[in-house]
């Protein structure tokens, strides 16, 4: 398939490889140089938990996520060496 690369650099992929690879707008790529004129482009997966916080923090629910300093932590534990 052809596409042309804007006067902002910016490369269209077509409608039908965007369909048949479920691509939406805001998905990352990289693109890979080979050679002259010969480049590859690659999908960037998010990590599984991207966003993940973020989606909490939104929760409606108040307390839901809680950002108090726990009362204990492992530092205060003292090992008891006898």
């Amino acid at each position: 398939m052809k596409t042309t690369i804007s006067s902002k650099g910016q490369l269209v992929l077509p409608a039908e490889l965007r369909r048949l690879d479920g691509l939406e707008a805001g998905q990352a790529f990289e693109v890979e140089r080979l050679d002259r004129g010969d480049y590859r482009l690659r999908r960037v997966e998010d990590p599984p938990n991207e966003g993940l916080v973020d989606w909490l923090l939104a929760c409606p629910v108040k307390g839901f996520l809680n950002d108090e300093p726990a009362a204990e932590t492992t530092d205060d534990i003292q090992p008891d060496f006898r």
